[in-house]
């Protein structure tokens, strides 16, 4: 019975802790991780009312292209990029228009193997859903 006990509290100490880094760190925060060596951008997409809104995001490259995981539970710029592909995000302090175009198949396949989710990271987050991949493709104007 106490081990059972102490297992709760321990489970229940672990998702408070996600839910703070998850909502208040990552997303309240939104801290970037250039210090660190993780490319960033900051992302604008679009609601359906036309309300825009800002998220900072790791972005990582394959092939010269420009790519975004959804890895972690929050992922309400993922629903809004998707139901809105004109995006706009600043890279390196240029800000440029994009379409943001998800991946699958042998694409997926090879950017989630270029890019894998290190074990502490999946810890942090919670070991979220599986992850879901946009390709940010610039846009001709």
């Amino acid at each position: 019975m106490k081990v059972a006990k102490w297992l709760s509290v321990i489970f229940g100490v672990y998702v408070g802790f996600v839910v703070l880094f998850e909502s208040v760190y990552l997303g309240y925060f939104q801290p970037s991780f250039e210090e660190s060596g993780i490319p960033m951008l900051l992302l604008t997409t679009t609601d359906a009312d036309g309300e825009t809104s800002n998220r900072m995001l790791a972005r990582f490259e394959t092939d010269g292209k420009i790519y975004l995981s959804a890895h972690h539970w929050p992922r309400g710029w993922y629903h809004r990029a998707r139901n809105n592909p004109a995006v706009q995000a600043q890279v390196d302090g240029i800000t440029a228009a994009y379409t943001a175009v998800p991946i699958s198949g042998a694409e997926f396949e090879r950017v989630a193997a270029d890019h894998p989710l290190p074990l502490p990271v999946r810890f942090l987050m919670g070991f979220p859903p599986p992850r879901d991949i946009l390709r940010l493709d610039p846009t001709l104007e």
